[in-house]
């Protein structure tokens, strides 16, 4: 049977080249919360390897939900770099997506600018931080907010947005039983608590329809622990985002202050992430470095990890589907594509090669990642910038191939 892997699909109003999209991993590559040159020519190399839309990370709506001075804050201000990389990006003939969202409970003040906020006044032990339960006129403003980083995003000649809806970010937040206590309209039923969201994906939908761009929605299928959104829960949050018009699900899990390798699986090198924080947060360093094989609990890694899981989601819905998690091979992408997913996602592999889908079109089912799964991409990406090991641009420390050795 011929593959549908590089054929063209239509996402709402934009027609991709193929089915592959860079998934929204972040990057680390931005420098006060703008854009660089390193961003640039890094989604440059993936579109010149073939990919049919490449996704710039992790973009607040506002100053109040950057946690980085390396994440994006999109704003008027940096419209014209965005649009050197955009423009450079349909030059090479691919889509340009941006993900936009905001970090609630797992910013800071030093780069917020303000107290940390959430669904839910509380301490984030991840971050770690106190954090205030925004008021309802915060909620109304917020979603204002998502609107308007569309039309933002539109200016600076981005195709479509993917907005963050899961992972443990501030929608997920309100979603999510374990981190939403509110006893007001925006928490307790499950109804209560997809009322932020939908507000959010309101205001963005109305941007977009004016815009003419395309919108995908990241979503938890569970959480990843007892307390958290499971499958039945996330399956009705799902029906009322295609309700809204949405016009692709991207279908991932996990929460990052509470089971961040849920997101992503595989052993995370622990000792190599404390050797790359920087010594001003020397407490969570030193933490980090003697007990974070205890904090951070560990998964191994499988091709195609959530299919299982997304097939349920496959089942209950018509509207286009895009499969994230664990995608290394042409084998594990045709299968994904034989269950009935549109598009798929994948991020480590074009970490390690932003050339993979060129190498996929030219090989055959045999073909694979050279990604080996010892994630220190992972380890770094929130310290320095998220590189492979097999090609990353300065040594590396002989104890950190000792930890990477071991994982291997």
């Amino acid at each position: 049977m011929e593959s549908d892997l590089f054929t063209p699909f239509t996402l709402g109003p934009l027609t991709l080249r193929n089915r592959t999209i860079r998934s929204a991993a972040f990057e680390s590559m931005g420098r006060d919360f703008g854009p660089t040159e390193q961003l640039k020519q890094y989604h440059l190399s993936v579109a010149r390897g073939g990919i049919g839309m490449t996704t710039l990370a992790y973009a607040s709506i506002n100053r109040s939900g950057v946690s980085f001075n390396k994440q994006l804050w999109l704003r008027p201000e940096i419209v014209p770099a965005l649009r050197e990389i955009t423009d450079a990006i349909h030059a090479e003939g691919a889509a340009a997506s941006i993900q936009i969202g905001h970090c609630g409970n797992m910013t800071h003040w030093s780069t917020a600018g303000c107290f940390p906020v959430g669904a839910s006044t509380g301490f984030n032990l991840y971050s770690p931080t106190f954090v205030r339960g925004m008021r309802r006129s915060e909620c109304e403003a917020f979603a204002r907010d998502f609107g308007r980083a569309v039309r933002t995003a539109r200016e600076a000649g981005f195709d479509t947005v993917e907005v963050h809806a899961g992972h443990g970010y501030l929608i997920s937040q309100f979603l999510s039983p374990y981190t939403n206590r509110r006893r007001d309209e925006y928490g307790g039923s499950l109804a209560n608590r997809m009322r932020f969201m939908r507000m959010c994906l309101t205001e963005v939908m109305e941007e977009a329809a004016r815009s003419g761009m395309a919108v995908l929605v990241k979503h938890n299928m569970e959480d990843g622990f007892k307390g958290g959104i499971e499958v039945p829960e996330s399956i009705e949050i799902a029906r009322e985002i295609e309700r809204l018009g949405v016009h692709g699900l991207v279908l991932s899990a996990g929460f990052v202050s509470k089971a961040p390798m849920a997101v992503m699986r595989g052993r995370i090198p622990t000792k190599t992430m404390s050797h790359y924080m920087p010594w001003s947060s020397w407490p969570q360093k030193i933490v980090v470095n003697l007990f974070g094989h205890r904090m951070i609990r560990q998964y191994d890694f499988e091709e195609c990890f959530f299919l299982e899981k997304a097939k349920a989601f496959r089942r209950e819905l018509k509207m286009p589907l895009v499969y994230v998690g664990g995608l290394v091979s042409r084998e594990g992408i045709e299968r994904v594509l034989g269950e009935g997913f549109e598009l798929v996602q994948m991020g480590r592999a074009l970490i390690n090669d932003p050339a993979f889908v060129n190498k996929l079109r030219a090989g055959d089912r045999s073909t694979r990642s050279g990604c080996d799964h010892r994630d220190y991409c992972i380890a770094r990406m929130y310290s320095v910038d998220m590189q492979c090991c097999h090609n990353c641009q300065e040594p590396i420390p002989d104890k950190i191939w000792r930890e990477l050795a071991k994982i291997k």
